[in-house]
């Protein structure tokens, strides 16, 4: 078990990440791509992954077991600014650290088997060796991540932002409390399923929580405790590989045939809350089209916006979210709405 401990500093340093990390998405999807589990969601992405690879999985295999821990630096902070940032912070790794954690590495293979030349060679700073790594994961990302990247980017929107009603709803208690089942808030202490036992002290650093598709099950954070504090958890996945739920019985949604097929998804990706640009992407549609359709629904009081800074934030109204959800009215318990309306994944 896991057990991460809060001060009041830490409750209010809790912060959500902005977007997708690029390099743990990259890295979490190896251990999925090496897994049989979770078919319904990755069964498909596997398949036409494993087509497009080549030769990528026996180098970062070295790196990344299939279990187990993996190098903390090659997840760095910067992943959440795009790949080229990502890849450079891994470039600019101090030789100490490598060492230190390619150590930790080599001692959990089985056997304590040394790792090839190649990765030892990495913390004597060589280009060579560098070089290799980065190509390997840049090549791996590019078949495994990018054609996909528009819809991690989605799941990850769509979990923020029932992350963000939770804090506004409750704060950080009910942030916290928001978080997938393996996640248990028992203040002040966070607890979650994990492989091995241990303790994390904040320290009044914060934490930044960091939901990822390709996250699976248990939680992951860095080996490292000196590290910024990191919880990177798994996005709620259905059990159906369907991206939308229809509204009502029978074949076409209802809703759809009432304000219209496109309406209908803009009304759907409002969900929670969203920009613009968010219901652009969710929605698939222009961001012109996407503010046209908002504005007609905000007309017929089924979205109120609100301006933040230069962006403006669209949510639905009482009477929104009754027709979203045919009628049905929310839960009395906060914890089973959010469960209720977790995003759906194909």
């Amino acid at each position: 078990m896991l057990r991460i401990h809060f001060t009041g500093a830490d409750l209010a340093g809790v912060r959500m990440a902005a977007r997708p990390d690029v390099l743990w998405e990259t890295i979490l999807s190896f251990h999925r791509l090496r897994d049989r589990r979770g078919g319904l969601v990755y069964g498909e992405w596997r398949s036409q992954t494993r087509t497009r690879l080549n030769g990528e999985t026996r180098l970062l295999g070295a790196l990344v077991p299939q279990r187990g821990y993996f190098p903390d630096f090659l997840t760095p902070p910067e992943g959440l600014h795009g790949l080229d940032a990502a890849l450079e912070a891994v470039r600019q790794t101090p030789p100490a650290r490598i060492h230190s954690e390619l150590a930790l590495l080599a001692a959990s293979r089985p056997g304590a088997a040394p790792l090839p030349t190649w990765a030892r060679r990495l913390t004597e700073g060589c280009s060579e060796p560098f070089s290799r790594l980065l190509g390997a994961l840049r090549g791996y990302h590019r078949a495994a991540i990018e054609p996909y990247w528009t819809y991690v980017q989605s799941r990850v929107e769509a979990d923020r932002a029932v992350r963000g009603r939770a804090l506004l709803d409750g704060g950080a208690d009910e942030l916290l409390a928001s978080l997938p089942p393996a996640l248990r808030w028992r203040s002040p202490v966070l607890e979650a399923d994990y492989p091995v036992d241990r303790d994390l002290r904040l320290d009044g650093r914060g934490l930044l929580l960091q939901p990822s598709f390709f996250c699976r099950g248990t939680p992951v954070v860095y080996r490292d405790p000196d590290l910024p504090p990191v919880l990177v958890y798994p996005v709620t996945h259905s059990d159906a590989p369907a991206a939308t739920e229809p509204v009502g019985a029978g074949g076409e949604s209802s809703l759809g045939r009432l304000v219209g097929h496109t309406r209908c998804a803009v009304l759907k990706a409002i969900g929670h809350g969203g920009t613009t640009s968010e219901l652009a992407r969710r929605a698939g549609v222009s961001l012109a089209s996407a503010s046209q359709h908002a504005g007609v629904l905000r007309e017929a009081g089924l979205v109120v916006t609100l301006r933040q800074g230069s962006s403006v934030l669209h949510t639905l109204t009482p009477l929104g979210a009754a027709l979203l959800h045919g009628g049905a009215q929310p839960g009395q318990q906060r914890r089973r709405r959010y469960a209720r309306n977790g995003p759906v994944t194909s």
